[in-house]
């Protein structure tokens, strides 16, 4: 549903994807896997109806399926390097700086497809404090769409998966976080197509209050 004034949730700790969710790098990721398109002969456009969300290894096996993982993993490894030095256009979500900053000395962690060299430079590129929890590629065995990582993050902060909600923007993402058995908040554009809870156009209406008792209420609209 589409969030109103009346948008209330209780939660004892906050999820935070990065791409999408708290950092715009939508013209940076567009460049990156285009030109990776080009090289193998895909369709761009396609491609980028793939990639959001996903480690870069998990969108490639599913484009690329007859080719052996370990050339995937190879591949990765490039484009993250590639994706690394290409902060052009990076920019925070609006609301993001604020929203982070509201969220000091609450439960949160960031749980993102990206490694940290890249989670760093991002939110660096975007002007954003990094969460001291942070839940990056070479923390989880499986990309989004498996909830590996969600649930890891929720572990570290030693928080049970449904009081914990998730912000998503991509498809992979939310499944990722409704397979954790967490509620979700969907950012942006991409969100409401694929079934989030609440829907937020971006961080700007999003307040958080801490309870009483040590819980969060998450207000939204």
């Amino acid at each position: 549903m589409t969030a109103t004034a009346s948008t209330v949730l209780p939660a004892r700790a906050l999820l935070l994807d990065m791409d999408g969710t708290l950092v715009n790098s939508d013209a940076a990721v567009d460049r990156v896997w285009r030109r990776w398109a080009d090289r193998h002969g895909l369709d761009g456009d396609e491609v980028m109806k793939v990639v959001h969300g996903r480690q870069g290894y998990a969108s490639m096996a599913l484009l690329l399926p007859d080719r052996p993982m370990e050339h995937n993993h190879a591949d990765n490894a490039r484009m993250l390097a590639e994706e690394t030095a290409d902060t052009e256009g990076v920019v925070a979500i609006p609301g993001a700086a604020e929203f982070l900053a509201s969220l000091r000395g609450l439960p949160h962690a960031l749980v993102t497809s990206a490694d940290v060299a890249l989670s760093t430079a991002r939110m660096a590129a975007a002007g954003l404090a990094q969460p001291d929890v942070r839940v990056t590629a070479e923390s989880v065995g499986a990309s989004k769409p498996d909830p590996e990582g969600f649930l890891k993050g929720a572990a570290e902060l030693g928080i049970a998966p449904a009081d914990c909600i998730v912000f998503e923007d991509s498809g992979a993402g939310i499944a990722a976080g409704r397979a954790a058995g967490m509620r979700v908040v969907g950012v942006g554009p991409r969100a409401g197509f694929h079934g989030p809870d609440v829907v937020v156009e971006d961080l700007t209406r999003v307040r958080v209050e801490a309870d009483a008792d040590g819980g969060l209420r998450l207000h939204i609209g």
